[in-house]
């Protein structure tokens, strides 16, 4: 998200001295993105960043691959998805590509007992049920349903949830997740027309600084194995920072639709993008105003997309059996849109509660073992009229 933020204590100008109340140096670091292209932040920390003690054990959490040339539409009932405790062992993933993973999880516990770094992706982690905090070494946010935490890859954080009731979809990109660009002018501010502003981005409040040293466990995700490392001093020891390159939330309520007379093409709901994927919200609004208008969507086909819709809340229109938790799956190529008797009942109603979030891969997703085994088996047929 292109917007400046600073929090705590920084020195006035960058790459000099700033020294402690006992006269030595804090430990400045760049943490940054594309090479020294991209967005970055200045953090500056209690002790040097780099003191490694030991690296312990290391495991493959690589998608297992149960269907790799897909031209199958899907129906996951995510809500079947087990709780467990432990956050990370929590993560299901149920569908991937060479450029983002989509991953369903029902974390019981807070991460307590170690600290998370995703080194291969930038995480985006929607709150279907839950509130609690996250925690990260550039600050802290509160989540609540319906909450977007857009966490860059390379932040360590933890979580904090408040009850053992949490569900989460979470995409994982492996390249960096921003605002729309034909939502922004030139300077990188939001446009007037835009479906959210500045105002309803959520910046980091809190800084936790800690000065302790010791052993502290680091599980860090690499090329899609976990390696457990151990540093000398607690990862959240910042003192102070600025710049562009750091976690913030966006709540789906926050979402503004954009209505018009007739039925309004996909691409007007679009939250976040990709140079591999979008991301879509889709929330309660007013339907179509003209008096012929049909508000459920037209038949159409992502030629060159796949599609995945995670249905969140409300009453969606356009399906049949649909029921929260649950994850359509359309193949690029292949023609879907409403379900049987979904266009005549859509006909003079003037409004949706629904509420999903919809992520268009411009890779074709395969289907891994997790996933398949959430399939009703039986969704890519049920365009069919049926006495």
């Amino acid at each position: 998200m292109p917007l400046y933020h600073t929090l705590g204590k920084i020195p006035h100008k960058r790459h000099t001295q700033f020294r402690k109340p006992d006269g030595s140096l804090y430990s400045e670091q760049l943490f940054g993105t594309i090479g020294f292209d991209g967005m970055y932040s200045n953090m500056y920390h209690e002790h040097r960043p780099t003191m490694v003690k030991e690296i312990r054990n290391q495991y493959s959490v690589a998608p297992k691959i149960a269907v790799e040339n897909n031209i199958k539409s899907y129906r996951l009932k995510g809500f079947q998805v087990k709780p467990e405790d432990d956050y990370l062992d929590s993560r299901k993933a149920v569908l991937t590509n060479s450029d983002c993973t989509i991953i369903l999880a029902a974390p019981r516990h807070s991460i307590k007992e170690y600290f998370y770094k995703n080194t291969d992706a930038d995480e985006l982690l929607f709150v279907h049920k839950g509130t609690g905090k996250l925690r990260t070494q550039l600050g802290n946010l509160d989540f609540k349903y319906g909450d977007y935490l857009v966490i860059p890859r390379g932040m360590i954080y933890q979580i904090d949830f408040d009850t053992e009731d949490n569900r989460l979809f979470i995409v994982e990109s492996r390249s960096p997740i921003y605002t729309p660009k034909r939502y922004r002018n030139h300077f990188g501010q939001l446009l007037e027309h835009s479906p959210f502003c500045e105002r309803d981005i959520r910046r980091p409040y809190e800084l936790e600084t800690h000065k302790e040293l010791g052993d502290f466990l680091l599980k860090v995700k690499k090329k899609d194995e976990i390696i457990e490392m151990v540093y000398a001093a607690h990862p959240f020891d910042v003192v102070g920072y600025d710049g562009y390159n750091y976690p913030y939330a966006f709540s789906i309520h926050d979402f503004e639709p954009i209505t018009g007379r007739v039925h309004q093409p996909p691409p007007v709901h679009q939250t976040f993008e990709t140079n591999a994927f979008v991301v879509c919200s889709f929330c309660p609004r007013l339907y179509d105003y003209h008096p012929e208008s049909i508000p459920a969507p037209y038949n159409h086909s992502n030629i060159d997309s796949d599609e995945v819709l995670y249905y969140v809340d409300g009453d969606f229109m356009s399906r049949n059996d649909i029921e929260e938790g649950h994850i359509s799956l359309h193949p690029a190529g292949i023609p879907h849109g409403p379900h049987p008797g979904a266009v005549e009942r859509s006909i003079g109603k003037k409004g949706s509660d629904e509420l999903a979030v919809m992520v268009d891969t411009f890779k074709p997703l395969m289907v891994t073992e997790e996933g398949l085994a959430l399939s009703d088996g039986t969704y890519h047929t049920s365009w069919l009229d049926h006495d």
